[in-house]
């Protein structure tokens, strides 16, 4: 076990020990353990570094810059008004216990299609800042996944913190699964309304190989709000054809938790629920109706 007390000497340890495998919130890692999946050949624990678990407001306060090691527990008590779209994701993962100890870092770091807060990352346009011995780099959302539980992440690099704009509108997110907590999504679906940049941001989780955006969605809906930003009535049907274009854009497999048809049924109606909910906050439409 290796154990840096800052941040210079986690990252020394990191160039100097690849194979070992960074530990913070450690709630993907040790099941993985458990389970047997993984054996690392040391653990490079990150608990320790001061100011890792710290939030704060960049960029002249247009943008939350949250350290690796702010669990999801923080992010709902905390950042429920700066960022309502991750609080949202925050509270469906696992239990109150996953909660308090897993992070947003966390959930990057193992890159799962399925992962919870991907889809809001994504809608939000955040950015990861990574760091190494070699220097920092920020990684746009768009470019951060390559593939299922792979990432942009350079073996010597940690995630430092992730960089996420603060809403100036409307944030959704929904997923589906087996039960109604403490579960893995099926399909899950985020939403972000830019009112001050005049952008759509969406994101898709547990339906293709990486956590991907429905660009098509987004362009017609941008379309479709283009003199109605101030809240006036959107037309239902505006609902429906959003909910087809996020189903078109997602690449679903069958597996144990649904098959790909189920799946593409799921967000079709995940994105319309999600809009009429964003709709509705912005006052543009009746939420009752439009669901």
């Amino acid at each position: 076990m290796l154990r840096p007390s800052s941040w210079r000497g986690a990252m020394l340890l990191r160039s100097q020990y690849p194979e070992a495998s960074p530990i913070c919130g450690g709630t993907d890692l040790m099941v993985d353990i458990n389970f047997g999946r993984a054996r690392p050949v040391t653990l490079l624990d990150l608990t320790s570094i001061d100011g890792l678990d710290s939030w704060e407001l960049v960029d002249d306060g247009r943008t939350v810059r949250i350290g690796a090691g702010v669990s999801f527990t923080s992010i709902i008590d905390e950042l429920s008004g700066l960022c309502p779209g991750l609080a949202q994701a925050a509270r469906t993962v696992g239990s109150p216990q996953i909660r308090n100890r897993g992070t947003v870092a966390g959930n990057l770091a193992t890159a799962s299609p399925a992962g919870d807060c991907h889809p809001v990352l994504l809608a939000c346009r955040a950015r990861v800042e990574v760091e190494s011995v070699r220097g920092l780099r920020l990684i746009d959302i768009d470019d951060f996944f390559l593939g299922p539980k792979r990432s942009a992440l350079e073996p010597d690099e940690l995630i430092r913190a992730v960089l996420v704009p603060t809403a100036t509108g409307p944030q959704q997110f929904a997923k589906v699964g087996p039960r109604n907590a403490m579960v893995i999504a099926t399909a899950s679906f985020a939403l972000n309304l830019d009112v001050t940049g005049r952008r759509v941001g969406t994101g898709i989780g547990s339906a293709g190989p990486t956590p991907l955006r429905a660009r098509a969605a987004e362009q017609m809906l941008q379309e479709a709000l283009a003199d109605r930003w101030d809240g006036s009535v959107v037309d239902q049907s505006v609902c429906h054809e959003f909910g087809d274009l996020v189903a078109e854009a997602a690449s679903p497999i069958d597996d144990v938790r649904g098959t790909a048809g189920y799946r593409r049924h799921a967000l079709a109606v995940l994105g319309r629920r999600c809009l009429s909910w964003a709709l509705a906050d912005l006052g543009g439409m009746d939420e009752e109706t439009a669901a």
